[in-house]
């Protein structure tokens, strides 16, 4: 199997996760409000270490991300930053690797 396919399957499988406990929250919080939602990630330290985890990766992954898709001239790749709050960083960050890995081999293919 191509690593870019198993890329995809990593960012179907980020999308699927997350939102599977997303809509575990909106379907059975009281208040389920995106207030309410992003308050409940400060409610215990272990949930402030995972959002501060998250923070980080989201920072180093646009830091890298963004002077990669501009250098390899990757269509849409500015999507992604919205997509990345909007859906998950799980989604998007596999995403962006298929993306990059369909570009190198396209120009691999096209230098032969």
């Amino acid at each position: 199997m191509k690593l870019k396919y198993i890329f995809l399957l990593l960012a179907i499988a980020g999308i699927c996760y997350t939102w599977y406990f997303n809509i575990q929250f909106y379907m059975t919080a009281e208040d389920n409000s995106l207030l309410n939602y992003i308050a409940q990630t400060k409610t215990t330290f272990p949930a402030r270490s995972f959002s501060a985890d998250l923070l980080v990766v989201v920072v180093t992954f646009f830091v890298w991300y963004i002077p990669e898709a501009i250098k390899l001239k990757i269509k849409y790749w500015w999507v992604l930053i919205p997509l990345t709050f909007l859906v998950a960083i799980a989604f998007t960050f596999p995403l962006f690797l298929y993306l990059r890995q369909d570009k190198l081999e396209k120009l691999e293919a096209s230098s032969k």
